[in-house]
């Protein structure tokens, strides 16, 4: 039988594993979004940090520092972005397409002579006693050290969102640039650290994927996860938690259709395949109806002489 040649055990786990790196670069468009800038250049944000955090692993021998170059590639990748369209006022949709475009093919070239190379490994934290656990230690308490990074920085972007300061200044920014600027704020200055921080969460995503997930690098190897993170934002109405939700429920269906593969089930492989994505584009269309919960100014240039 199909199904039971399937261990659930393993699919949960693997559901986690699968889900991380598009919730780090979800989490990321999230704040950028928040702040009323739309960046389609995520892809091109993971990508570059996917080569970047690969090619400084494997040359420093440490996955952490990987990681840490990762996120400052995308966070570089990103500045452009936000030099383009909070400075010189660029279109907001036409220059995340091409910085997509920008780091498809600058990972391209960085990674000409990663093809083959084996990343140091990233070791699991086992967490005593609790990964001993029948059935919950192997699914929530054996995973490496960014799993639990992603899901930390999901309670610390919606408390920061919610009961901070910042959080309440950002999201002023993305309801109401003008207003925002009347009181006194830096609208600019403060969408810029948005789009920083949104590069950065998209690179550390990218190192994910080449590092952990698939340990080697390959050329495209994101493979659509940074268009898929922009949509899980909408699936999301611009909440943290339910971010975390559309990363898990993409995440389950992708390893479910490999372990669908694997199992042998008479369905061509090339619909099991686009399977998740259908389904995002399907839960996509059906939440994107309703538009009441966008940030007011999303996507809107400021410039403080208007």
């Amino acid at each position: 039988m199909v199904f039971g040649s399937i261990d659930p055990t393993l699919l949960l786990a693997s559901l986690m594993v699968a889900a991380t790196p598009i919730l780090f670069a979800a989490l990321g468009e999230l704040v950028v979004e928040r702040a009323g800038v739309l960046n389609l250049g995520v892809e091109g944000m993971m990508i570059t940090g996917a080569i970047c955090g690969f090619a400084v692993a494997v040359n420093t021998g440490s996955p952490l520092v990987g990681f840490v170059a990762a996120a400052a590639g995308g966070a570089v990748l990103a500045l452009l972005f936000a030099l383009l369209t909070q400075y010189a006022l660029a279109n907001q949709v036409a220059s995340g397409l091409a910085l997509t475009l920008f780091g498809l093919g600058l990972s391209a070239l960085l990674g000409q002579g990663y093809v083959g190379i084996k990343p140091p490994r990233t070791p699991k934290l086992d967490i005593p006693l609790l990964s001993d656990i029948p059935f919950f230690g192997r699914v929530l308490f054996s995973h490496d050290l960014m799993v639990y990074l992603g899901l930390a920085l999901v309670v610390a972007v919606w408390a920061m969102l919610k009961y901070t300061r910042a959080g309440l200044i950002l999201r002023a920014v993305g309801e109401n640039h003008e207003a925002a600027h009347a009181l006194g704020y830096k609208v600019v200055r403060i969408r810029v650290l948005a789009i920083l921080f949104g590069g950065a969460c998209a690179g550390l995503g990218g190192a994910y994927i080449s590092l952990i997930r698939v340990p080697q690098w390959t050329e495209g190897m994101t493979a659509g996860a940074g268009w898929i993170a922009l949509a899980l934002v909408v699936f999301a109405s611009w909440k943290a938690g339910r971010v975390l939700l559309g990363a898990w429920l993409f995440g389950g269906v992708t390893v479910l259709q490999l372990n669908l593969q694997a199992a042998g089930l008479a369905i061509p492989v090339e619909y099991l395949s686009m399977s998740p994505y259908l389904i995002t584009i399907l839960v996509l269309v059906i939440m994107a109806r309703d538009k009441s919960r966008a940030p007011a100014s999303l996507g809107r240039s400021f410039h403080a002489s208007q």
